[in-house]
């Protein structure tokens, strides 16, 4: 449902504010490192967050790619709907055009239900909650 660039960029939101209590700013090749992605792509993802202001970087030799202590709770549907929108929340799940409760897709009603649940979750659950959880050792972003 998400794309993988989606999800490097969730991964790679929830590993910074992971580092927030720390005081620490991540590099390109350690978030790279971290989300087990190429270099290349954790670029263009970083710098796609730090343009809608999700993320922030500095340069220079204590710079890198945070999130300050005090930002706003950041929702998982934020960051969704940067690289991905939210469209994949409302669209038919067989792709088709003309899907609606008069003229439904054999798996409308399933699907619908779905993701709705998914979207109500993305739109609740910030990236703090689950740095907390990466923090607590409740949770893993590694395999």
């Amino acid at each position: 449902m998400l794309s993988t660039s989606c999800k490097y960029a969730l991964r790679a939101a929830v590993y910074l504010m992971s580092q927030t209590g720390k005081m620490r700013r991540a590099g390109l090749k350690e978030v790279a490192d971290e989300i087990e992605a190429n270099e290349h792509t954790t670029g263009k993802i970083l710098q796609l967050l730090v343009r809608e202001g999700i993320i922030s970087s500095a340069k220079g030799p204590t710079g890198g790619f945070y999130i300050p202590p005090d930002a706003a709770p950041i929702y998982l549907i934020d960051i969704v709907s940067v690289v991905d929108g939210v469209d994949l929340f409302f669209e038919c799940g067989l792709g088709l055009k003309k899907c609606s409760e008069t003229h439904p897709c054999p798996i409308h009603h399933s699907y619908k239900e779905a993701r709705e649940i998914l979207y109500a979750e993305f739109s609740t659950i910030t990236i703090q909650q689950l740095a907390r959880n990466i923090e607590k050792g409740m949770a893993f972003l590694r395999r």
